[in-house]
């Protein structure tokens, strides 16, 4: 029932229990889930996933941290990676002003050329934007992604910052992050953004949610998210899983 649109199954912290994990997830209604591969590692990693479980889906991308190590080789890999049948997007790709592994410019190099890449795949495209919102939203507005779309993945910003973004098409994606105490201006937007681009997520294993907060996130937690959500904008549960559902699928093509 339950759609999580970004999560890391591919990494070291899932290596030993994997199995439960997913077991883990569906007793929580967490039922397709989006695997994100960032770098040549993961991204292998994705796809194997995505081809040995039916629920699971791949989304490739060059992080913004990884952006200093992009070449000409990596793209071509990469463009063939894209046109596998279990890939719903590309990314996440974006700006991280946070760990700052590369120049702003250099960042923003990577970034646009990979948008030019969705374009010319038709693929919509998962962002990340740490410390770096307003950059971003210029960048995404210069492109004319509009036709594109995609996500604006784990959503820090405000009510005016969603409101910018969905007028570029974009759909806004809520984390755990939506569940802490002093989140009020990501809850507020949360209460705001239309159902119809409304999605959910975990980016596990980061940013657990309450009641985990603190420990190794899960796709399963998903459950938390909606079910936060549900209760800022005063539905039932049953309707945001549904609903997010259902944008994760017409957003994705999933029949």
């Amino acid at each position: 029932m339950i759609f999580d649109t970004h999560t890391h199954l591919n990494v070291p912290q899932f290596k030993d229990d994997i199995e439960e994990v997913i077991i883990r997830a569906k007793e929580l209604d967490v039922t397709e889930m989006a695997v994100v591969g960032f770098d040549t590692e993961t991204i292998v990693k994705s796809l194997d996933l995505s081809h040995k479980y039916p629920f699971i889906y791949s989304i490739l991308g060059w992080h913004p941290t990884e952006a200093g190590s992009y070449s000409s080789t990596i793209e071509d890999k990469l463009m063939q990676q894209l046109q596998d049948e279990r890939v719903v997007a590309l990314g996440e790709i974006g700006l991280d002003y946070h760990w700052m592994e590369d120049p702003k410019d250099v960042q923003e190099k990577i970034f646009r050329r990979q948008i030019a890449i969705a374009r010319e795949m038709n693929l919509p495209i998962s962002i990340h934007t740490r410390e770096a919102i307003e950059d971003t939203y210029k960048i995404l507005k210069s492109e004319n992604i509009t036709n594109i779309g995609g996500i604006m993945h784990s959503f820090s910003g405000n009510r005016e910052w969603a409101d910018r973004f969905l007028d570029l098409g974009m759909h806004i994606s809520f984390s755990g992050v939506v569940t802490f105490k002093k989140a009020l201006e990501v809850q507020t937007a949360a209460s705001h953004v239309p159902l119809d681009r409304l999605l959910i997520e975990t980016d596990a294993p980061y940013l657990a949610p309450v009641p985990y907060r603190g420990k190794r996130n899960e796709p399963g937690y998903t459950h938390y998210v909606a079910q936060k959500i549900a209760e800022l904008r005063e539905l039932s549960y049953e309707e945001i899983a549904k609903q997010t559902s259902r944008n994760a699928h017409k957003l994705f093509r999933i029949d």
